[in-house]
Order: C-alpha cells, then sequence, then structure tokens
C-alpha cells in the first residue's frame, strides 16, 4: 500500500471537513470561506482585558454618573416641604441607570468568562473530529 502511494505521487487529496453521512457538511464550492484565525492567547488578551480596564472603567463611569447625579438630586430637594418633581425624576433614573451598568458589568463579566471557555471547547472539538476521522480514513491502516 505505501508503495502504491509513492507510485500515484502526483495525487494528492486534501480534506477540508468530515463527509455529511457522520456530521459534516458540504459548503457550496462557490462560496469562500475565511480560514479560522484566532489563537488562545488573543482569546486570553481579550478576556484579560476585559477584566482589567474594560469592567474598571465602566464602573468608574457609572460611579461618575452616580456622584453628578446625586448632587443634582440634593440641589432639586424639598428645602420647603415642596421640592421640584426633578428630584424624585433623577432618584428614579439613578436607579434604573445603576441596574443598567450592573446588567453591563455582568454581560462583560460573563463575555470574559465565555472567551477562557471557548480555547478548551475547540480542542476538545478538534480532538472528537481527529478521533471520527481515524475510524473514517483507510490512512489511519498505513504504518
Amino acid at each position: 500500500m505505501k508503495a502504491e502511494a509513492r507510485d500515484n505521487s502526483s495525487t494528492s487529496m486534501r480534506l477540508n471537513q468530515l463527509p455529511a453521512d457522520i456530521g459534516g457538511s458540504h459548503p457550496s464550492p462557490s462560496v469562500a470561506t475565511p480560514d479560522f484565525a484566532s489563537t488562545p492567547a488573543e482569546k486570553k488578551a481579550a478576556a484579560d482585558a476585559i477584566d482589567g480596564p474594560i469592567l474598571k472603567d465602566t464602573r468608574k463611569a457609572g460611579n461618575w454618573a452616580d456622584e453628578s447625579n446625586s448632587a443634582a438630586v440634593k440641589a432639586f430637594r424639598a428645602k420647603d416641604g415642596d421640592g421640584w418633581a426633578t428630584s424624585s425624576a433623577l432618584k428614579k433614573a439613578d436607579k434604573d441607570w445603576d441596574k443598567q451598568v450592573e446588567a453591563l458589568c455582568k454581560r462583560l463579566a460573563s463575555e470574559s468568562a465565555l472567551l477562557r471557555d471557548t480555547s478548551i471547547r475547540f480542542q476538545s472539538h478538534d480532538i472528537g473530529v481527529g478521533n471520527r476521522l481515524k475510524g473514517v480514513s483507510k490512512l489511519s491502516d498505513i504504518n
């Protein structure tokens, strides 16, 4: 079998995916797809950026708005029992703002965790595909 493979040196094979009958798909030949270009280091760097400066700056911006809003609420509060409607509206807006900032921070933290997990998932998927191909490929019988 090895000698036969050497004799057919002008023949080559390139496997891009699994056959459709074992879970693969057949892309349209007229549709070019770009190569997957992502490394575990790039994912880690993105996650580190989210966990570090992005979350820190998001919280800092949220706190800055809280400080400014608190000053405005105090300025418009009732001094003689009446007060402005603006004060209570600003209090409500501040509560809504805090909820939005917290939701954004949770979303960023989730994205960071997903980035960190992706490398593991890709590696596991690649190992699974490799194992399935070993069972299908006649090349695995060649020593």
